[in-house]
């Protein structure tokens, strides 16, 4: 796997202060994506030993609310497959932190039983994340006052809720 860039200090893709992974690869290809250059699985470095090592430090400050993952598409299946050791050691080693998520595809076509992006991957790296911003971009559907998203389409999956509720529970849309 490949990555784009690593923010160390992001108060854009989540709540609170993170550390963000910009992962590369999709094949979403979203209309007027604000980074189609992620679109290509060999943009930016390789996601090593030493980048694990580099974003675990990064999330070590008791400021930091925890990790985002987006890209590019982190559940592309290649992408799933290198990020899901990593998040576990992010819960093993920052149990308090939480993780977010960015995925140009929705929960139904990440839960669904069978079909790209669904992977033997999918349900644990699911389980590990927190919350989950689903949904591709859609230009008709901009909206600029939303909070963590640029379309209306897209939704804020509160996945712990969602799993003590059994079915999908959504943050609220507060400081749009």
């Amino acid at each position: 796997m490949y990555y784009g860039e690593i923010k160390s200090c992001d108060i854009a893709n989540g709540e609170g202060v993170r550390v963000t992974l910009f992962v590369s690869g999709c094949t979403n290809h979203c209309e007027h994506c604000f980074q189609p250059q992620t679109w290509d699985f060999a943009y930016g470095q390789p996601f090593t030993s030493e980048t694990e090592e580099e974003l675990l430090r990064l999330l070590s400050p008791n400021y930091i609310n925890g990790l985002t993952l987006l890209g590019g598409e982190p559940f592309e299946p290649e992408n799933q497959r290198v990020l899901l050791p990593f998040i576990r050691r992010v819960r093993d080693v920052y149990p308090k932190k939480n993780i977010w998520a960015f995925s140009g595809f929705t929960y139904e076509e990440l839960t669904q039983s069978s079909g790209h992006p669904r992977c033997e991957e999918t349900s644990e790296f699911l389980s590990l994340i927190d919350v989950l911003v689903d949904g591709r971009y859609i230009e008709a559907e901009k909206d600029i006052s939303l909070r963590f998203r640029g379309s209306r389409n897209q939704r804020l999956i509160d996945l712990d809720a969602s799993r003590k509720a059994g079915q999908l529970c959504f943050l609220p849309d507060r400081g749009k």
